[in-house]
């Protein structure tokens, strides 16, 4: 009488829970302990509901629940969300992020952009953190974007005032075609304007001038390079020379630089010339007063190019370096390095994507990520306004999955490491739980995959499908 009326019992309040499910979804299924609570892992009564055995469940041959999964995720974290829940809020939800799959770690739903040049690094300059690599440890020929480091050096070795005057090893030290102020042996210009001639106009000689004014000459100053370099935490970079003309042996990685990058613009001399679009340069003694400008393209307003936030940059270009392009940026009090190397004419496009994704992670992506409702289907935009397709997420601690036309999933799903899971009406995945499912009991756990052939945390037995063995 005792086992009867606690049966009933067990009906009535999973009927009084059925009543308040939305109509959207699938029912959420109620377990047989007491209270009707799907947060517990407490097992099911001597006496639950269910009827006899002769479903074969989930995990057998002929399976169970509404469809088959199509990921080949081996499944994620141990959220177990609220049986009762009334779906996700059409409204964007704060910090949503995309679960790694391996016990509800979070990482951010941006998708990363897709970077044409071989090497290519995004950090974080508050922290000197990589926010996106690629071949970041890689050797490439920078070409003039060692020039950061030039303008860097001299800037924290010489007065602006100082007054530089080029040799004839700095003026006839050049491989043919190399970019020139059209100096001559005795040419005279001040620090300050040779640093606007080198960042600007990416003038090789005005490169060797600096560079032996500030170390007596051009090696030696190399020797200065290579010296600093290693003071910023550069572990692959050899410099050769000033100016980043070919030579086998003048080399960094996307890192390295980055990090160059990262102390030139910490350092206000070299921020500021290399954030200016025009100067004009004196006369010299075979050409008249010139005005030069800026070489790296997302500085101006007028160009398809530009890009908001742009600080400055160093452009560079060698036969065997191919493109490389530095950029600093900042928005909204983040300021972001982007470094290029080796890339066929898309420098900028990649920077821009960098820089877009880069902003997009350091602001959280609550303005673009949310969940979209078509009738009684939800899908999840990310912050790269796709929806989420084929792939776990963790949105607000709890684990869901999307199969491959962009639906939440709700119900069973079995994927490719033979594991089954269930997803409540509101989509959150079920773990360390009990669920019923015509008429039969099945344990969830802690991981989220129905356990099979095995005994309960709580105590009571699984059979081969998974089933209650009662």
């Amino acid at each position: 009488m005792v086992k009867r009326f606690n049966r009933i019992w067990s009906i009535a309040i999973s009927l009084s829970l059925l009543a308040s499910v939305p109509a959207f979804g699938d029912i959420p299924i109620v377990p047989p302990i007491s209270g009707g609570s799907d947060n517990g892992i407490s097992g099911p009564e001597t006496a639950g509901p269910g009827g006899d055995n002769t479903q074969s469940g989930p995990g057998a041959s002929t399976g169970t629940g509404n469809s088959t999964g199509t990921g080949t995720s081996t499944g994620t974290g141990t959220s177990t969300g609220s049986g009762t829940s009334t779906g996700p809020s059409t409204s964007a939800g704060p910090g949503a992020t995309q679960g790694s799959g391996t016990g509800g770690s979070v990482v951010n739903t941006l998708k990363q952009p897709e970077i044409q040049a071989q090497g290519a690094v995004l950090m974080d300059a508050a922290t000197g953190n990589l926010l996106y690599s690629k071949e970041a440890e890689t050797k490439f020929y920078p070409a003039s974007i060692t020039k950061l480091m030039t303008a860097l050096l001299v800037a924290e070795k010489c007065s602006l005032d100082d007054t530089v005057t080029f040799s004839k090893t700095a003026v006839t030290n050049l491989e043919s075609g190399a970019v020139t102020l059209g100096l001559v042996e005795g040419d005279k210009l001040t620090v300050r304007q040779s640093l606007y001639g080198l960042l600007l106009k990416s003038a090789n000689e005005v490169a060797n001038g600096l560079a032996e004014h500030t170390a007596g000459s051009i090696s030696k100053f190399a020797d200065m390079m290579n010296a600093r370099a290693k003071e910023l935490g550069c572990t692959n970079t050899n410099f050769v020379n000033p100016n980043g003309l070919n030579n086998s042996n003048h080399y960094t990685t996307p890192h390295d630089m980055a990090l160059i990058a990262r102390a030139a613009f910490q350092n206000g001399t070299v921020s500021k010339i290399a954030s200016t679009l025009s100067y004009q340069i004196p006369a010299t003694q075979k050409a008249a007063a010139r005005t030069i400008s800026l070489g790296h393209k997302m500085l101006y307003p007028n160009d398809a190019r530009y890009y908001q936030g742009v600080i400055g940059g160093k452009t560079g270009y060698t036969s065997l370096a191919g493109n490389t392009l530095v950029t600093c940026a900042e928005r909204d009090g983040v300021r972001l390095i982007a470094v290029i190397m080796k890339s066929k004419s898309t420098q900028y496009t990649d920077t821009s994507a960098l820089l877009d994704y880069g902003f997009a992670l350091k602001s959280g992506g609550s303005q673009t990520a949310k969940w979209q409702q078509e009738g009684a289907k939800w899908y999840f935009v990310k912050n790269d306004g796709n929806r989420a397709a084929n792939e776990w997420m963790t949105i607000d601690g709890a684990d869901y999955w999307f199969d491959s036309d962009g639906t939440m999933a709700t119900g069973w799903r079995h994927y490719s490491n033979d594991a089954w899971y269930y997803f409540k009406s509101g989509g959150a995945m079920a773990s360390s739980t009990w669920v019923e499912s015509d008429g039969q009991w099945f344990y969830l756990g802690a991981d989220g995959a129905m356990m099979k052939n095995t005994v309960t945390p709580d105590g009571y037995t699984l059979d081969a499908s998974g089933v209650w063995v009662k």
